[in-house]
């Protein structure tokens, strides 16, 4: 596991929170009227998709409510996952085909999913209590890796949860879309910026798939040339 500056002392932490986590009122008090109307969905936290000697950690912000929090697997179910397992396949980082199914067979390839906040939020927002308080299964998620090299934070709040995990100021370093960032508490790893690739933000033009692919053929040179 890394033993790297300030994650050090959550090596060997929870990396998931349990089924029934109750450290957030309001998400679990979410979680519990979704299980009433859908129960044949997922509906818990989601973990973390791939494995601990992955090189590349990719972070998103939080299960949607008819994607992840349905079928249990983090960007599976709605368009965003369209855009992000199509892009992971082109540049080698998963293989097989994506079926928008957690049992379509799909496998990462040297690369690892987990959200900065792992229970679904109402609209998609989750609070700044929220955020702080899922720190803890974050950090201790970016802890147990062994291999990591690069992270792709796929908006500000993943950016911004990084760096708070880290204790780095975040002035020091600001979020741009394909912003390239080496970390002084995580010797060795570089953070990639994304725009989220959610559906507003292709449909709006904030986001295009030729944007997306750029971040990921930089990851792909930098994690080719080590």
């Amino acid at each position: 596991m890394l033993s790297r500056g300030t994650l050090a002392e959550y090596a060997g932490q929870p990396v998931e929170p349990d089924r029934d986590c109750g450290l957030c009122p309001r998400l679990a008090g979410f979680r519990h009227v979704q299980r009433a109307a859908h129960p044949d969905w997922f509906n818990a936290p989601v973990p973390t998709f791939g494995t601990s000697d992955a090189r590349l950690l990719i972070a998103g912000l939080a299960p949607g409510l008819r994607g992840a929090n349905r079928t249990g697997r983090p960007f599976t179910g709605d368009y965003a996952g369209d855009l992000l397992y199509d892009t992971m396949i082109d540049f080698g980082f998963a293989r097989g085909v994506y079926r928008a199914d957690p049992d379509d067979g799909l496998e990462l390839i040297d690369a690892a999913i987990c959200n900065a906040v792992r229970c679904v939020p109402p609209e998609n927002k989750p609070t700044t209590d929220e955020i702080n308080t899922c720190r803890r299964f974050f950090a201790a998620t970016m802890a147990s890796f062994s291999r990591l090299s690069a992270i792709i934070a796929l908006g500000k709040i993943a950016h911004d949860q990084l760096l708070k995990t880290l204790r780095v100021p975040l002035a020091r370093h600001k979020f741009a879309h394909g912003a390239v960032h080496t970390l002084d508490g995580l010797p060795g790893v570089r953070l990639y910026d994304s725009y989220h690739c959610s559906r507003y933000n292709t449909s709006t033009g904030v986001l295009t798939p030729e944007m997306f692919r750029a971040v990921f053929a930089a990851v792909r040179q930098d994690l080719d040339g080590r």
